[in-house]
């Protein structure tokens, strides 16, 4: 059992703490599920406002759902295709302060009202992306979306397989 101690009284020294609690539990594990797993709950349970974590894994030339916590998700998302196809294309972080605005949304959970997805690549190829959605709207902000790639940097070598 893992049981880490998380400073939340900034984002600064929340995501310090949660690269460290992430480094920590996926060093030396091979598996990409169980640190895709690992890394979802590990997001859930310490980034509050959320009502989805997870991650798309680039299955062909389609993302597939891979670990995740929150209501049942799309299992299929095109590349280009909302929030998360946006990001996989691109590959470039997607901060939507407002899903409803943004052209293609797809509503898996129609309670969100902001997302932020993060391309996750590891020596130019694409893995997938992680996934967070929020049911405020302008929940996650620059230093989310930072912090974030940060840890799907360290996590990108731990699940290229």
């Amino acid at each position: 059992m893992y049981d880490f101690t998380i400073d939340q009284s900034s984002k600064t020294e929340l995501y310090r703490d949660l690269h460290a609690a992430l480094d920590a539990l996926t060093d030396g594990e091979h598996d990409a599920v169980a640190n895709m797993a690992n890394a979802a709950a590990l997001i859930w349970q310490y980034l509050p406002d959320l009502n989805w974590a997870g991650f798309y894994r680039l299955v062909g030339d389609m993302l597939v759902v891979g670990p995740f916590l929150g209501k049942p998700a799309c299992i299929r998302i095109a590349l280009g295709d909302g929030v998360c196809g946006a990001a996989a294309q691109t590959r470039t972080t997607q901060l939507v302060e407002d899903v409803h605005a943004f052209p293609g949304h797809i509503a898996c959970d129609a309670a969100s009202r902001s997302e932020l997805v993060v391309p996750i690549v590891h020596n130019g190829r694409l893995i997938g992306v992680l996934d967070l959605d929020s049911p405020s709207a302008a929940r996650f902000d620059p230093a989310d979306a930072a912090g974030c790639e940060a840890l799907m940097a360290l996590l990108a070598s731990r699940i290229a397989g």
